[in-house]
């Protein structure tokens, strides 16, 4: 739980630095978008969940 806190409170330091200086964000700029990278994360944990299954069948 620390380093979600701890990446959250970067992100959100970044984030204020950059609308400082009037820069782009380096993110997607929509909800859609970072549906979508979790989406991405979630895959990759489902797979690590089922790699197991997936392997043991190929035997």
């Amino acid at each position: 739980m620390k380093m979600v806190l701890l990446a959250i409170l970067t992100g959100f330091i970044a984030g204020f630095i950059f609308a400082l200086f009037k820069l782009p964000i380096p993110a997607p700029p929509a909800f859609a978008g970072v549906a979508g990278i979790i989406g991405i994360y979630l895959g990759f944990k489902a797979y690590a969940w089922v790699q197991p299954m997936i392997e043991s069948m190929m035997k």
